[in-house]
């Protein structure tokens, strides 16, 4: 939620009072489905041709000739003549429930729940943090909501729209975008879509006809904001984009979205709240999944007398082992004590088991030192 109450506009000494539109709880459900829908409607009707796979005189043999009846290719001479036709299991045939240009490609949204999506996006663009979680470098930026004068509007020439940005510490974030051009992969760079592009700020103003500055810039959208789209403010459904207010744009807000937040219900806070928790049950534990593996014994008689088998052989299994560890210990004493003994006898040990280093090599090292 935004905190301030009153916001500057950048470059003049004067405060706007926050929009109410701001206020409002982020319902990220809602946004998901609204761009989701609104995002159908830019497709453009495809189908396969309504003809394709019905292009030959086949016809069937009928039964009686060890075949199958699917229409066959008529004529000789050819390996086409004989082969199967019309069907969606054969080679050159149509496809099974072939793709119609009458399909239902646009949907609806309903109006209320569109202007409630619109309403979230916009306070979630007033938080710094979900700001920068899409990506956006807005450490140089003075303010968030960033409001500029008028003088945005008649702007007429990118590098005086790009030197404003910059000046505004959006400069990061222009080249970003720019850097983030690269050819697209797949069947898209054939059909009109060659190049993607990271999205960058969008810039709002009251009159769209005047601003042309900002047209080339790459990654910058402009919009009025007497006609807001979701599709701009949450590209890929994702909040948070960092926009660039104009002043007149700003004030209009007021009007647009005069309602009092009030009447939206921020869902997670409810269902996370003290008065809600303490009503509800417990989790229920889920029940371990059955093993498909394990042999059951609904479906095995058998399933029972195997499993203490099993049973069974394991704990020999344990105490084979056990046996052959304590077997193992033994024999390594055994090999000890004699080793002892040999070199009790040699005299390098002690009675005491301590090794003794013989006389003749301290001797030795002695000489040598001298």
């Amino acid at each position: 939620m935004a905190a301030r109450p009153l916001v500057s506009v950048q470059k003049e000494q004067r405060l706007l009072p926050l929009p109410k539109v701001f206020l409002t709880p982020i319902r990220f459900d809602i946004i998901q489905f609204v761009h989701s829908t609104m995002s159908l409607n830019k497709r453009q009707p495809y189908a396969v041709s309504r003809r394709a796979g019905h292009q030959t005189s086949a016809e069937s043999w009928g039964t009686g000739r060890a075949v199958a009846r699917i229409p066959r290719v008529g004529g000789g001479g050819t390996h086409r003549s004989g082969q199967g036709a019309f069907g969606n299991m054969c080679r050159g045939g149509r496809m099974f429930a072939p793709t119609k240009t009458f399909r239902r490609w646009n949907k609806k949204v309903n109006i209320k729940i569109r202007k409630l999506a619109i309403r979230a996006a916009l306070s979630a663009s007033a938080i710094p943090a979900l700001v920068m979680a899409r990506g956006h470098n807005i450490e140089d930026v003075p303010e968030i909501p960033l409001v500029v004068p008028n003088t945005i509007e008649t702007l007429e020439k990118t590098k005086d729209a790009v030197k404003f940005l910059v000046q505004m510490g959006l400069g990061r974030d222009l080249l970003k975008s720019k850097r983030t051009r690269h050819i697209r992969c797949g069947k898209g760079k054939r059909r009109n879509r060659r190049y993607t592009l990271r999205k960058g700020p969008l810039i709002i103003v009251n009159k769209l006809t005047s601003a042309r500055a900002f047209k080339n810039l790459p990654g910058v959208d402009m919009i009025n904001v007497n006609h807001m789209n979701l599709l701009r403010l949450c590209p890929g459904g994702r909040v948070g984009r960092m926009i660039v207010w104009s002043e007149d744009a700003f004030k209009r807000l007021h009007k647009l979205y005069s309602m009092e937040p009030g009447h939206v219900v921020d869902s997670k806070r409810v269902i996370n709240s003290e008065e809600v928790q303490g009503v509800l049950r417990k989790k229920i534990r889920q029940q371990k999944k059955i093993k498909r593996s394990v042999a059951r014994p609904i479906l095995n008689p058998a399933a029972k007398l195997n499993r203490k088998i099993a049973r069974k052989t394991q704990k020999t299994a344990r105490v084979f082992n056990k046996d052959l560890k304590a077997k193992f210990q033994k024999v390594k004493a055994r090999i000890e004590k004699k080793k002892q003994t040999v070199l009790k006898i040699k005299g390098l040990m002690n009675k005491n088991g301590v090794p003794v280093v013989p006389k003749e090599k301290v001797e030795r090292k002695k000489v040598s030192k001298k």
